[in-house]
This record gives C-alpha cells, sequence and structure tokens, in this order.
C-alpha cells in the first residue's frame, strides 16, 4: 500500500508539472510621456561647471529601458538672463553644459522646446551643509543587530528651515539608496544619519551624498520614495500620479514626470573596516 501510495502521489507531481505554463497578463499601456531628469547638483570643492540633463519617455510595465528622447532645445537661465546651453550626446538623450555657472540663492529657468512643445520650470540653488569627518561604525547595528552601520552626521543651519535628501551607495546595490529628512525635530542640531546593509563586509566601499533641497521638492520626492515602496529608492515603478514642477506651456494638459532641482550637495567615501 505505500508504494502504491508513494507512486500514485509521484504521477500526481509530473501532472502537475506538466500543466504549468506562462500566463500572459495584457496590461493597458497609455501613451509616452515625457520624463525629464533635470537635477543639478553643485557639488562642494568643485567648479560644478559640467552638468547633464537626461530626457527620456515612459515605458510598457514589463520593459525595463526607458527610451531616451532626442532633438530637444534645452538652456537654462539665471536671473541675469544668461543662458546655459545643454547639447546632446548624439542618440542618447543625454544633455550636457560645460560652462554652467552655480551660484547660491540664485533663481534659474528651465526651457525645453520639443517637437513643437515648450516645457518651463523656474527653482532657486539652496546650500548645503558639510558631512562631518567622523563616522563611525557599528558592526552590531541595523534593526536586528546583525548588519554593518554606519552613522555620519551634519550641522543643520538654525537660521532656516531645511530638507534634505541622502544618497547611500553600496557595490552590492545597482541603484543609491534614499532617505528624506527635514529639520523639524532638530533645527540647528548636528545630526546623524544612519545607513546599514546586511551584506556589507570590510574593503566595501561607501558613497555617502547629503543634498540639500526645497520644501517642494522634498514632499515630491517623499511620495516618489512612498510610491516605489520603498524608502531604498525611487526607480523601482513609475509614479505617474506623482507631479514635479515642469509645466507645459502648450499644452497643459500633457505636463511631463520629473523635475528641475538646484541643490548645493557634499560627497564623502567611507570604506567598510
Amino acid at each position: 500500500m505505500k508504494i502504491i501510495r508513494k507512486y500514485t502521489m509521484i504521477v500526481m507531481g509530473i501532472f502537475l508539472i506538466s500543466c504549468e505554463k506562462v500566463i500572459d497578463v495584457n496590461l493597458d499601456t497609455e501613451q509616452p510621456r515625457l520624463v525629464v531628469d533635470a537635477s543639478i547638483d553643485w557639488i562642494k570643492n568643485t567648479s560644478g561647471n559640467r552638468q547633464k540633463i537626461k530626457l527620456s519617455t515612459t515605458t510598457g510595465y514589463y520593459n525595463s529601458d526607458f527610451p531616451g528622447v532626442s532633438g530637444a532645445n534645452i538652456v537654462i537661465t539665471n536671473s541675469a538672463n544668461t543662458a546655459f546651453n545643454f547639447t546632446e550626446n548624439p542618440g542618447t538623450g543625454e544633455y550636457i553644459c560645460n560652462n554652467f555657472l552655480p551660484v547660491i540663492g540664485e533663481n534659474y529657468t528651465l526651457t525645453i522646446i520639443l517637437n513643437g512643445e515648450t516645457y518651463k520650470a523656474t527653482e532657486t540653488l539652496i546650500a548645503a551643509p558639510e558631512i562631518e569627518d567622523q563616522i563611525i561604525q557599528n558592526n552590531n547595528g541595523g534593526i536586528s543587530g546583525d548588519e554593518i552601520e554606519i552613522t555620519y552626521y551634519y550641522q543643520d543651519n538654525v537660521s532656516e528651515k531645511n530638507y534634505y535628501v541622502f544618497s547611500n551607495k553600496n557595490p552590492h546595490i545597482a541603484f543609491p539608496q534614499y532617505k528624506v529628512k527635514d529639520d523639524e525635530n532638530n533645527n540647528g542640531g548636528l545630526n546623524p544619519v544612519y545607513y546599514s546593509d546586511k551584506d556589507l563586509t570590510a574593503g566595501d566601499v561607501i558613497n555617502i551624498k547629503l543634498i540639500a533641497v526645497s520644501k517642494r521638492y522634498y514632499d515630491y520626492f517623499r511620495k516618489i520614495l512612498n510610491a516605489s515602496g520603498s524608502d531604498s529608492g525611487p526607480f523601482s515603478t513609475t509614479p505617474t500620479s506623482v507631479n514635479g514642477n515642469i509645466s507645459n506651456l502648450t499644452h497643459s494638459s500633457n505636463a511631463p514626470l520629473g523635475y528641475f532641482r538646484l541643490s548645493e550637495a557634499d560627497t564623502k567615501d567611507y570604506t567598510i573596516q
């Protein structure tokens, strides 16, 4: 009886395996929308003259590539109407400027002309504090106490309301992991930032980056992180309901996704001990 039961289970298992089939789910796909990645970062102790803007379009749910958009005319102007032109690296959708002039507190206007439509946004370049030299490593960190954790610090400016984005990049993850924070609970204080990962080992280099942002961008990026389902990165999904600050002056109903941001930023590398 045991032998019969054993072979019956084997036959049933083979039958179930043979019945497996891939089910393709047909999903409705909207018309592609323009996506503008116009994040101008002025890294401390650099000239900030070389900047990049990336144009792409939304794509289907199962597609991993976001097609680049060519043929745009892109310019950023400052309050003195000085123009900084961005020229495409042919066929890439990446537009480069080599003579940008970043000034803290300056107002800049982005203008994109593409396929007969004009897109525009205005933003102010915001100052950022430095990442302090002292970085503390804890080999029993993380929620469960089984991860390598580092803590770095920055001094918040007490005279103004501040908003930050933190980027942490380690060699085991393809994209940076992000956090956002304001100074509501520690205005003017020496603020800690914690980062841990279970895969970190001695010799790994962590790139940490502190970016100062506006209140509007802070709210926008926080929604991006929530839409992605995790604070570890904003690119897991395409959050089409999150609106940025770029307007379509030609057809207001066809606003692009993305944001025009100008920030001072500080960055450091830390080697896990």
